[in-house]
């Protein structure tokens, strides 16, 4: 069977690639398309999240606990790496037209997520089904199998002048 569904990979340091994803969420959506996000690490409130989830997205989200991953022990990073792998489990099983794996790259780098399931969620998933992944340093197996590459750049962040993260902008 020829693949109709493509791989969208946005990574780099710079801000949007989350937003880029979501975004194409929405247009997947507005298009009467079933779409399933998985955001790897990531816990806490974050705006796009319900709004996406009562447009009919269904949302796999977690980690155990609030603290990034260098601030975990080892138990909470196995806790954490369960976490991933059986929110991964679940997403694979829901029918989507577009999934969307964001801080895949993060859950590979950080060998937070089992990586060999990862690979199979993205290299043999259904062939008309559409697929994004984020990362900030991409593996090269990612850059390797993407149809589209787009590498987001840091050029300029308010945080660098001490702004934090606002909430319906970076959040």
């Amino acid at each position: 069977m020829k693949r109709t569904g493509l791989l969208h990979l946005y990574y780099g340091d710079g801000k949007g690639k989350t937003t880029a994803a979501m975004g194409l969420a929405l247009r997947a959506m507005g298009s009467g398309k079933r779409v399933v996000i998985l955001q790897f690490l990531k816990g806490g409130k974050s705006g796009e999240v319900p709004l996406l989830e009562r447009l009919g997205a269904k949302v796999y989200r977690g980690k155990a606990g609030q603290k990034f991953v260098f601030q975990m022990n080892e138990a909470e990073k196995e806790a954490t790496r369960q976490l991933q792998n059986a929110n991964l489990t679940a997403a694979m099983a829901d029918p989507a037209d577009l999934l969307i794996l964001d801080e895949a790259g993060s859950a590979w780098e950080l060998d937070m997520v089992d990586k060999a399931l990862l690979q199979k969620a993205v290299l043999e998933r259904p062939a008309e089904q559409e697929c994004v992944l984020t990362a900030h340093a991409a593996p090269k197996w990612m850059l390797d199998a993407a149809d589209y590459a787009t590498e987001m750049k840091c050029h300029r962040h308010p945080y660098q002048r001490g702004i934090s993260a606002r909430k319906g902008i970076e959040y």
